[in-house]
């Protein structure tokens, strides 16, 4: 097991190497995070022992869970899931990122729940870009003004734009919405606020939105392998 998910991770961290290359950005530009929802802390460990230090979770319980029983270990946990207002403590208290904070509430609360003693809160404004009813996000014309907001909190640390783009086989279609989130974050830089992340791209679209400007991506099922979904 421990060599088949080293593997798997060597060979995402190639596809990268090789989507730099090929995008002509610097190599070590664009980071891995590893998705690990649903799989076992287990999994998690072994991972992180072939060198991985990012993992992302989707579900709370299993972010406090996992963050608990792996404590030992020198993990950087991202929040990557939508976020109900009631369940905002937890990923206060246990991550160091958010990325998918779409409306001010959760930033206020995330803000406030935050203990003293852990740094700020690394976080992401969610976009969605492809405007699907389904899909978690703000509203493109409505982030500029979120991620002010968010930038004015404290204990809160505004580091870039996170989408999940409609499901397409259409490469112009997808890399038309990664463009459009590399567009948004321009326009606020061009503000003067300091932003260095672009969460997008996953297992299947990673080296397009490498080519538009990711500098995050989100790679779960090519790690760890197809996933055995259960209900929380």
């Amino acid at each position: 097991m421990t060599d088949t998910l080293a593997h798997s991770l060597h060979a995402v961290q190639d596809a990268i190497r090789q989507a730099e290359a090929a995008a002509g950005r610097p190599a070590g530009s664009v980071a891995l995070l590893a998705v690990s929802k649903t799989f076992p802390a287990a999994a998690v460990a072994e991972v992180h022992a072939a060198g991985q230090r990012a993992f992302g979770e989707n579900y709370v319980q299993e972010l406090e869970s996992k963050a608990i029983e792996l404590a030992a270990l020198d993990i950087e946990w991202h929040f990557i899931g939508p976020l109900q207002s009631n369940k905002s403590r937890i990923v206060a208290e246990h991550a160091h990122w958010m990325h998918s904070v779409d409306r001010l509430k959760i930033a206020e609360r995330l803000s406030a729940q935050r203990p003293d003693a852990l740094p700020p809160l690394n976080v992401c404004v969610q976009v969605n870009v492809s405007g699907e009813d389904s899909k978690s996000g703000c509203a493109p014309e409505e982030a500029l003004a979120l991620a002010r907001a968010v930038a004015g909190l404290p204990k809160l640390r505004l580091r870039g734009l996170m989408c999940i783009p409609e499901p397409t086989e259409d490469q112009r279609k997808l890399a038309a919405q990664f463009a459009s989130l590399r567009e948004l974050k321009e326009a606020l830089q061009a503000e003067g606020y300091t932003l260095d992340t672009l969460s997008m791209g996953m297992s299947a679209d990673m080296a397009l939105a490498i080519g538009e400007g990711a500098t995050m991506v989100r790679v779960g099922t090519a790690i760890f392998g197809s996933r055995a979904y259960h209900s929380h």
